[in-house]
């Protein structure tokens, strides 16, 4: 069998792990269990943001993903090296549970060195998942190491950050080979014409992770004169999130800002609507929202901030669109920041 196609067999068993994982949480069959019930009281104590459901879905989703025929589709033809003496460093972002597994997927598959450095906030979930890979496959536990300190030798960086830790990678990994991704934001296009089972399927680009992703839908554009009611009700399925006690914490302060600053807000007690045209994410528990006469306004305003948008929810009339619901589940080539990290690696052959 070849160097890819056991990596991919590997990589398959990690994946029916992680669907195995993700139905336990579901039924919270995970607490009586020995081995992952610590992992998930571990890694929720650690960070507020990781609760169980948002862990499974997020191990749903990988293990949709980690199986025979995606990879298979996903590499092709490519036949990775078995080992090579170059290290890349790895530092990933902790916004949301396993955002730089990716990354780390396609150094595996490489056949490189890899150092790992997690974020600060992710402290338990991605190493235990980077053991259970080198477990399943021991010719990579000399490939794959974990580090909580940039220290040592390496010949090239992954590193996924904000705009301001993006200026801090340029100037120290700035003369090594980088793919150093920066803060992105996504939108939503409605036309009014939207269904109730269109706009559910929103409040899971909005809500999924608290909203704290890339690829949560931040801000709405919608026609002069819309009637937010439709789409208040269309994401009333959502309405426990104010139950979580750092969302509501960031809700009810945001909230009392914008109130002090006598800004307008549409408000259903759990999302905050406010007008905005910036072209940036908008805090937790708040949608920004800008309003347009033709779709040909909407087309060219997002063109523009290509640069900075990672998802559009919306209508076949504007370009690049995803559908409802789609945002949170990116396909293994749907890349972060649109750069392929595929072709980064195998340039270092």
């Amino acid at each position: 069998m070849s160097i890819t196609l056991n990596r991919i067999k590997v990589l398959s068993q990690l994946g029916q792990e992680m669907s195995l994982m993700a139905a336990q949480l579901e039924d919270q069959s995970y607490l009586t269990e020995e081995t992952l019930g610590p992992l998930i009281t571990q890694t929720t104590a650690k960070n507020g943001w990781f609760t169980a459901d948002q862990i499974a879905y997020s191990l749903r989703h990988w293990g949709s993903l980690l199986q025979d025929k995606p990879l298979r589709d996903w590499v092709g033809s490519i036949e990775f090296a078995e080992s090579t003496s170059t290290t890349v460093l790895i530092i990933a972002a902790g916004n949301i549970p396993l955002v730089g597994f990716h990354d780390i997927l396609v150094t595996y598959l490489s056949g490189h060195q890899c150092v790992i450095k997690p974020a600060s906030n992710d402290p338990i979930l991605t190493p235990y998942f980077v053991r259970r890979l080198t477990e399943l496959d021991a010719t990579s536990s000399e490939r794959l190491h974990i580090t909580q300190e940039i220290v040592g030798a390496f010949d090239a960086v992954i590193a996924t950050g904000s705009d301001n830790s993006a200026r801090y990678f340029d100037h120290y990994f700035g003369s090594k080979p980088n793919l150093i991704r920066r803060n992105r934001y996504s939108c939503a296009v409605l036309t009014g014409a939207e269904t109730k089972e269109e706009l559910a399927l929103l409040g899971d680009d909005i809500f999924r992770y608290f909203g704290l992703g890339c690829r949560s839908v931040s801000k709405l554009w919608v026609p002069e004169g819309y009637d937010f009611s439709d789409f208040f009700n269309g994401i009333y399925s959502w309405a426990d999130i104010i139950n979580h006690h750092k969302y509501a914490n960031n809700y009810d302060y945001n909230k009392a800002v914008y109130m002090m600053s006598n800004i307008p807000l549409w408000d259903n007690g759990f999302l905050l609507l406010k007008s905005d045209d910036r072209t940036s994410a908008s805090p937790i528990g708040t949608l920004n929202y800008q309003t347009y006469t033709s779709m040909d306004q909407v087309n060219r305003a997002l063109w523009d901030q290509k640069d900075q948008l990672q998802c559009i929810v919306g209508p076949k009339e504007i370009a690049n669109s995803v559908g409802f619901g789609q945002t949170q589940r990116p396909l293994l080539h749907e890349y972060a920041d649109g750069i392929d990290p595929i072709n980064f690696v195998i340039s270092l052959y």
